[in-house]
């Protein structure tokens, strides 16, 4: 029986879009040989997932120093020519501000079990997203907490130290098959995937598209 309800962050929660990264794609775009958004976007997390990925322990870095990394990765690979702290302030502001999904204040409001939001960002960013956007979580673990980024076991683990409840008796929602479903189910605990955009299907794995969806699995 389910007792509790992990979901992941960004991407599940919020949007990857929103003004603040919108304008920091903008001006790489101007001012590097990256010249699409869409080559931004996929320099710029593959950055972010190289660091996250090699990030652990005791050679951990906290988001905002991958920030830091990945930008001067930018400036050697890509001539970037910017203001590096005003462009890391503007990420910074797209953690707090960046839009919710459209189902996400509903799947909050009818709920009926407690939900713990599962970050790879930093807590005091989460935090400042839930309180601005009237969300009422009953925890907020983040990868500072361990010292390590999904699909590390270790935040996940975390995350049951912190509910209380055991690996059998939650489920974990995410987006990334890498990051949520492999690191969930390395921690024992049920992965459902969600799939807003696209059907691909995993064997053995409940795939959803619409986070209303799950409100079935809870049953």
């Amino acid at each position: 029986m389910i007792h509790a309800v992990f979901i992941d962050y960004t991407g599940t929660t919020i949007q990857e879009s929103g003004m603040e990264l919108k304008e920091v794609v903008a001006r790489i775009c101007k001012n590097s040989t990256l010249r699409q958004p869409r080559d931004v976007m996929n320099a710029w997390w593959g950055l972010v997932k190289q660091y996250e990925n090699s990030s652990f322990g005791d050679s951990y870095l906290t988001e905002d120093e991958i920030v830091d990394r990945a930008l001067l990765d930018l400036v050697k690979t890509f001539q970037l020519k910017e203001n590096l702290a005003e462009l890391h302030r503007l990420i910074q502001d797209y953690w707090v501000n960046a839009p919710l999904f459209p189902d996400v204040r509903e799947f909050y409001e009818t709920c009926p079990l407690p939900l713990y939001v599962i970050s790879n960002n930093g807590i005091q960013y989460v935090e400042k997203a839930m309180k601005r956007n009237r969300l009422c979580p009953t925890g907020i673990v983040c990868a500072d907490m361990v010292r390590a980024y999904k699909p590390h076991k270790e935040l996940f683990e975390k995350a049951l130290d912190v509910s209380g409840f055991r690996a059998d008796q939650v489920i974990h929602i995410g987006d990334s098959f890498q990051s949520d479903v492999q690191g969930a189910a390395s921690a024992g605990i049920q992965p459902v995937l969600l799939q807003r955009s696209g059907n691909r299907r995993y064997e053995g794995i409940t795939t959803v598209q619409a986070l209303y969806e799950v409100l079935d699995l809870l049953k």
